[in-house]
């Protein structure tokens, strides 16, 4: 029987269908590499680096760059006028797009990806996205950042070289908000150190778990492998947490995105830092999604929000710790 399961996060149903989960060698990997335009040089490559705007960051490799942030060319937000509402008629509503949008190189390497960080990388792309966050946070017209990967054509990637992009919003979105409510209203305190607490106790979703990270394919799963990676120490926003669980969830991200790869192969996915929006001062601990795209959303889950998954969590967890993945 197919079994409801309440997502605390956001306070929405999924629905887990056991009946109709498939194997893991059922879920074909990405498309074909994203296509190029023939002569372009990647503008993300060393080298290249006339192709982008000046950094606003840039980690040094001796005379070059190991990661460097620089300014998105086509900005979905940009601009200090703040967030102000224009009604243009009784439904018609509009506001200026300000804020920030940066495009995150955290390797040199065209063909490298999140799994093949070594330690000292992986650690470094978090102190980075550190830095980004305190200076959003010291903009008055970014209330809410999102730090998001997207991997493959299927998941939205345009650029073949690996990146991530760091939005500065002049709202906070309500994913957000609804994570908010759900910390808010949750009894006993804390609902990702209750989550981690209790997926410890449980272990049939941990993928892995050590002193600083825990990853978890979570209980209310709402797609096949989704991920849940979530720091040990409590702490509301990412840029004020401890450099130590800063570079642990670093390992632990390239660590989940190496289980997906060694089980499923090269897959599409999406990664999304969940931190609380900046002038947040209430209950929230932050955390990260991994949202493999394996699975359409279809009529069902766009008209009702209730996702199904076809691919247990218990299931998903079973199959990705069983997995080799290479140091």
């Amino acid at each position: 029987m197919s079994q409801l399961r309440l997502n605390p996060l956001t306070g929405r149903w999924v629905t887990i269908v056991a009946e109709r989960a498939q194997r893991p060698s059922d879920f074909a990997p990405r498309s074909p590499e994203i296509e190029t335009i023939p002569g372009r040089p990647c503008p993300f490559c060393r080298g290249n680096e006339e192709a982008t705007l000046a950094p606003l960051d840039t980690v040094p490799d001796g005379d070059t760059w190991r990661m460097r942030v620089v300014p998105n060319l086509y900005p979905a937000f940009d601009g200090s006028s703040g967030f102000v509402v224009h009604h243009l008629g009784p439904v018609h509503v509009t506001a200026d797009a300000s804020g920030a949008h940066e495009v995150f190189v955290y390797t040199h390497e065209h063909e490298g990806g999140l799994d093949q960080l070594n330690d000292a990388d992986a650690a470094e792309m978090l102190q980075v996205l550190k830095r980004r966050l305190v200076a959003h946070a010291e903009a008055p017209e970014v209330r809410y950042t999102q730090v998001i990967v997207n991997h493959g054509r299927e998941a939205g990637a345009s650029l073949v070289h690996p990146h991530a992009q760091i939005l500065g919003l002049p709202f906070v979105p309500g994913e957000i908000l609804d994570e908010e409510r759900a910390f808010a209203r949750f009894a006993g305190g804390c609902v990702i150190c209750t989550t981690i607490e209790a997926e410890l106790v449980s272990e049939e979703r941990v993928i892995f778990a050590d002193d600083e990270v825990v990853c978890v394919a979570p209980f209310w799963s709402g797609a096949p492998f989704e991920l849940l990676i979530m720091p040990r120490r409590h702490e509301t926003h990412l840029q004020n947490a401890e450099r130590s669980s800063l570079d642990a969830m670093g390992r632990g991200i390239r660590d989940s995105v190496k289980h997906l790869k060694a089980a499923l192969g090269d897959i599409a996915f999406n990664l999304g830092f969940h931190s609380a929006p900046h002038e947040h001062a209430g209950q929230f601990h932050w955390h990260v999604h991994l949202w493999p795209q394996l699975t359409t959303v279809a009529g069902f889950e766009r008209g009702t929000g209730v996702m199904i998954n076809v691919m247990p969590p218990e299931k998903a967890a079973e199959t990705l710790r069983a997995v080799h993945t290479p140091a």
